[in-house]
């Protein structure tokens, strides 16, 4: 009987074009059978959001390569619930994001969020992100990796993982580690400017520096030069304070 062949989706918030995307596809096609669907421009920072007042216009524009005009959760939706409806992939891999997703990033990351995505819709998932812009190979490798990890024995928890890579060639990695998400401090101001018609335009300000960056968070590790692993849950549930509002609302 002929061994079943690995499926893996694709998808990323850098666009259908990004060199991340086409990295992380060349490092799996010689082991599984790889299909892209992605934004068909950068849509960074989008999140979960979903297109509900338009269609979704999807092109192919190579063989299983498909350009949506949609964010990246659109692009998994359409994916998972029409596409391959009727042969789900075994994985849903989002990346290789064009920068590092640590910390409180995950909130608003497109990247995080196709792979939250495939999670929500049964499939395992793994998010991608190089700590730069340079070394994409490195990244691809370690996907790879894991990738094969996952074969050879499942990944060990119902979790979504999130993976972010040093931007630094792979022999000069010093390992890969299970960490917990950092913090950041609050964004830095925004930035005011004047369009050519005098109007105010206002542009969002960088990141804030890191807050929580110590010891077990994935900004350390990616700071010593490890590759960072962490495995994240959608319940976002304050299981701890149930006992103290249910009390506080009983008091009125």
């Amino acid at each position: 009987m002929a061994e079943k062949t690995l499926k893996i989706l694709l998808s990323n918030d850098d666009g259908v074009h990004a060199q991340g995307i086409h990295a992380l596809a060349d490092s799996l096609r010689d082991i599984a059978e790889v299909t892209i669907v992605a934004p068909d421009r950068n849509r960074s920072g989008a999140s979960n959001s979903l297109t509900l007042e338009q269609p979704l216009r999807v092109t192919e524009i190579a063989p299983k390569t498909y350009s949506v005009q949609g964010t990246p959760t659109d692009c998994v939706h359409f994916a998972l619930n029409e596409l391959m409806k009727d042969d789900l992939p075994d994985l849903v891999l989002s990346g290789i994001n064009h920068g590092a997703n640590l910390g409180d990033d995950v909130l608003y990351s497109g990247t995080v969020a196709a792979a939250m995505e495939g999670h929500f819709l049964g499939v395992q998932a793994v998010a991608f992100s190089l700590v730069g812009k340079q070394h994409f190979a490195t990244a691809g490798k370690i996907a790879r990796q894991i990738v094969e990890q996952h074969l050879n024995k499942p990944i060990p928890t119902n979790r979504l993982l999130n993976i972010n890579v040093p931007d630094m060639d792979f022999d000069e990695l010093k390992g890969i580690a299970v960490t917990r998400l950092g913090a950041r401090h609050h964004a830095e101001a925004m930035i005011k400017q004047q369009d050519p018609r005098g109007h105010d335009i206002y542009w969002l300000g960088p990141p804030g520096k890191e807050q929580d960056a110590g010891e077990g968070t994935d900004f350390y590790a990616v700071d010593q030069g490890y590759v960072s692993v962490t495995p994240l849950q959608v319940d976002l549930t304050a299981h701890e304070s149930l006992r103290s509002m249910d009390n506080w609302l009983k008091d009125q």
